[in-house]
């Protein structure tokens, strides 16, 4: 009898203390039934091939679909193709993500008549330093001319560093070396 009533009141409180957590959650989700808040974001995302995707997120989960053609029904990809290739040694100073005088405004005028719908931008090194470096430096090259970009109302869709990992001249001179530094712009056009 004495075991029976202390399992009693041993499950009347574990029910007691189980409803005390389940009540603020009970209440708060009937709260969140009829309080509204927060806002859907939704857009368009153009992948590396050029094919363009809605999104929207709500906040708690995404949703992402492919944006196809009504005509033909075939996936509505943009014309992509490479709109400057800029050597690093013209843009900025050695070992530096800073543009040098006069170089924000050239990249300003090439994004204002460009008049692309989107672009990328990837940044790339010389071999000579470590793989770390090269590739953080490359990634403050691409993000500092994507900012360029965006300051004029460019829309950015990548920005990248790839440090000396995709070369374009092989050799191990002056010659190669400043050929790979560069940073190249990929522009996404409307199909004609």
């Amino acid at each position: 009898m004495k075991f029976g009533k202390v399992l009693a009141a041993g499950l009347t409180a574990a029910f007691a203390a189980s409803s005390a957590l389940v009540a603020p959650v009970a209440a708060q989700q009937s709260q969140d039934r009829i309080v509204v808040s927060g806002m859907v974001e939704w857009g368009i995302f153009v992948d590396r091939d050029g094919c363009m995707h809605w999104w929207a997120d709500g906040g708690l989960e995404g949703y992402m679909t492919t944006r196809f053609n009504p005509e033909t029904g075939r996936p509505l990809c943009l014309q992509k193709e490479s709109c400057l290739t800029e050597s690093t040694d013209t843009l900025f100073h050695t070992d530096s993500h800073h543009l040098k005088p006069g170089q924000r405004e050239v990249l300003e005028r090439f994004f204002r008549s460009e008049g692309a719908f989107s672009y990328a931008v990837y940044g790339h090194t010389d071999e000579r330093a470590s793989h770390a470096y090269n590739q953080a430096l490359s990634e403050r090259r691409a993000n500092t001319v994507a900012s360029v970009a965006r300051s004029v109302g460019a829309f950015v869709e990548v920005e990248e560093g790839f440090g000396e990992t995709r070369p374009i001249a092989t050799g191990h001179n002056e010659t190669a070396w400043q050929q790979n530094r560069r940073v190249e712009v990929v522009c996404y056009h409307m199909a004609r």
